[in-house]
């Protein structure tokens, strides 16, 4: 009986000499994870790549790769090597845990800064008209860490202020709001970028519709009078030029040369004359005797009338007052008498002559008076909104 004893209680030693291999065998060897990215500072919408390869899976072999971005965006993979494309900015703490086959699993992180580009916040009148002054105003454009931020504008594609020969790359200006003046109607296209000076730049094209400017047209009939009070000896002349037609439409002319009454007959002869140079228009007219028991005095006339067509009233669209009234005053048949106008007064005789040789000349000239009347058209504008 007493030998059997240390027969059991060495049974015993080796049964839990056993058990605590089997403890040992079945216990869980983690894996070692290991990550770099690159590049780890990118602006926003570019992409990081992340290598895990120089994980270790300790024991056995690494079966997952577990990639939480900390953008909300999370995947697995059973390589060590991944990228990612950050559409938001910020900085993200990427975390890598890796799985081996034992089931152990380790993590680590690495941090990832994603700079935002500037958000351009540019506003632009709805309605612009010729003539206007437009203000482009970006001043609430913003950067999403607060940074400075250097505005460059070009005004316009269709010139190329740097004369580079590139219409699309000008500074015309780097504040944060623009006067624009306009002159004519039309679209002018052009863009605006903003760096906020680590790399993250951002442009945006602005396209303006400028509409004419539209005017109520009438037109005012009145006249413009000169009067010429003046002595010619006998063969002197007289001459003055006037410019009757800007900005009217000159619609008839008459003037009137007007001798003092001669207490001796016979009466003197002047002459009148009127040449318009741009349209050749030549006219003359010698004086002759009025009634002298009807008081009449020795005169002159010349007169002519439907010089240019009668102007139309109407509702015109036009890039500025200027142009339209030139182009009313333009129109083709309705030019006449916009140049210059030269009125010449002749004292061709001045009878009687003295009949005794080297006696003085009884009459040797005449006091006389021109009046000129020439009726034109005054267009009126007056600009209007649209309907």
């Amino acid at each position: 009986m007493n030998s059997k004893r240390p027969l059991f209680i060495g049974t015993l030693l080796l049964l839990q000499l056993l058990t605590g291999c089997t403890g040992v065998l079945e216990s869980t060897v983690e894996p070692r994870a290991a990550l770099t990215a690159t590049p780890t500072e990118i602006q926003q919408g570019e992409e990081v790549t992340f290598d895990a390869r120089a994980s270790d899976a300790i024991e056995g072999v690494i079966t997952e790769y577990s990639w939480d971005f900390g953008d909300g965006v999370e995947t697995t993979t059973i390589t060590g090597f991944t990228s990612h494309q950050f559409l938001k900015s910020g900085q993200f703490n990427v975390r890598l845990t890796v799985t081996n086959d034992q089931g152990g699993t380790d993590s680590t992180t690495v941090l990832v800064r994603v700079n935002g580009a500037p958000e351009i916040n540019l506003s632009i009148p709805e309605v612009v008209r010729s003539g206007d002054i437009i203000l482009l105003d970006a001043s609430n454009t913003f950067d999403p860490e607060g940074g400075p931020m250097s505005f460059m504008w070009d005004l316009n594609y269709l010139e190329d202020s740097d004369g580079d020969g590139d219409t699309r790359n000008d500074i015309d200006s780097t504040e944060q709001t623009v006067y624009l003046p306009t002159e004519s109607s039309g679209t002018i296209m052009g863009s605006l970028t903003v760096d906020d000076g680590v790399g993250g730049v951002v442009s945006e094209q602005f396209t303006i519709d400028i509409q004419p400017r539209r005017y109520k047209v009438s037109w005012v009939q009145n006249t413009l009078e000169w009067n010429y009070d003046e002595y010619l000896a006998q063969g002197d002349s007289w001459s003055d030029n006037m410019t009757p037609g800007l900005d009217v439409r000159i619609l008839a002319y008459d003037a009137i040369l007007e001798l003092d009454q001669d207490l001796v007959m016979p009466p003197d002869n002047f002459t009148l004359s009127l040449n318009v140079v741009d349209d050749g228009h030549r006219r003359s007219a010698q004086t002759s005797p009025g009634n002298i028991t009807r008081n009449e005095s020795t005169m002159a006339e010349l007169n002519d009338s439907k010089l240019n067509p009668i102007g139309e009233g109407g509702v015109y669209d036009a890039d500025s007052e200027a142009e339209l009234l030139r182009s009313l005053l333009n129109e083709p048949g309705a030019r006449f008498g916009q140049g210059e106008w030269v009125w010449t007064v002749v004292a061709q005789n001045a009878d009687p002559d003295s009949i005794i040789p080297g006696a003085p000349d009884p009459d040797g000239g005449n006091d006389w008076t021109l009046t000129i009347v020439i009726t034109v058209l005054t267009p009126i504008l007056t600009e209007v909104a649209y309907e």
